[in-house]
């Protein structure tokens, strides 16, 4: 009999340090280390300046709206070519029309007609419709272009997902994901992916956040209508698995070890 008592009582602690190693291994495995975590870790081999906003090119591509706004030393001159009076005082409430580039890369613009600007930057689409509109006019033109749609999606593991408006037609990628409230603790900052249209062709990218190469990459700038996915971690992915039941494991994985300690410090008595 008291063989069998010290048999109970060896075998017992054994399963609580079991059980005690189980929640202890799923508490490790769902947490990211910190190598998992932190960006551009190796910064410092790399040169400063390495992304240069002076090289950053926005080209205009099919579906951009476009605002043109045409000026000469005769506002009136000018009316024709402007979608909106700029002598109005009442311009700044108005909401300005803009010019749609069509499949085919051309906008319809006023009394010149089809103009294709596809695939040009916004420098050289101005100076394009200067060089028209200068036939039309005595005085010299001076033609300003914004995008009035350049926007970027991202959605995954960030803490607020959805579309971007960017007012400054231009935006880096960690200024992106910024907006989007960061990254959560299970995105995998070694893979972000970037979806973009290049040429009429669906391209995308692989991004590793956490290797400061990315200064390098070219989507560390974005490009209109990119579209941002940042991959689960494996822990958010075994958590998916097992249908969000994880929490219920610890739940009762807990109770069976206090239910087997207080067997043991029963049968002690």
């Amino acid at each position: 009999m008291n063989m069998k008592l010290k048999f109970i009582e060896t075998e017992k602690p054994s399963c609580i340090w079991i059980l005690t190693l189980f929640l202890f291994t799923l508490m490790v495995s769902s947490c990211g280390s910190r190598k998992d975590i932190l960006y551009f870790q190796n910064i410092g081999d790399f040169p400063a300046g390495a992304a240069d906003s002076a090289t950053y090119q926005l080209h205009i591509v099919p579906n951009d709206n476009l605002l043109i706004m045409v000026s000469t030393l005769n506002p009136v001159a000018t009316e024709p070519f402007n979608s909106v009076n700029l002598t109005d005082s009442y311009t700044s409430g108005l909401e300005w029309k803009g010019y749609l580039v069509d499949n085919d890369g051309e906008i319809n613009f006023p009394i010149i007609g089809k103009v294709t600007l596809g695939g040009l930057t916004k420098s050289e689409a101005e100076k394009l419709l200067e060089d028209k509109i200068s036939n039309y006019l005595t005085d010299k033109p001076v033609v300003n272009i914004r995008f009035m749609n350049y926007k970027v999606s991202i959605f995954g593991e960030v803490n607020k997902p959805g579309t971007y408006t960017i007012v400054d037609e231009k935006v880096s990628l960690p200024e992106a994901i910024s907006l989007a409230g960061d990254l959560t603790i299970y995105g995998k900052r070694q893979k972000v992916r970037i979806y973009r249209m290049e040429n009429g062709e669906k391209k995308h990218y692989t991004v590793d956040l956490t290797d400061a190469s990315v200064f390098y990459s070219p989507c560390y700038y974005l490009q209109q209508n990119d579209i941002v996915y940042v991959e689960p971690n494996n822990a958010r992915a075994g958590a998916s698995t097992y249908n969000q039941s994880l929490p219920l494991i610890f739940s009762a994985a807990s109770i069976l070890v206090t239910v087997a300690s207080l067997i043991i410090t029963l049968n002690k008595k």
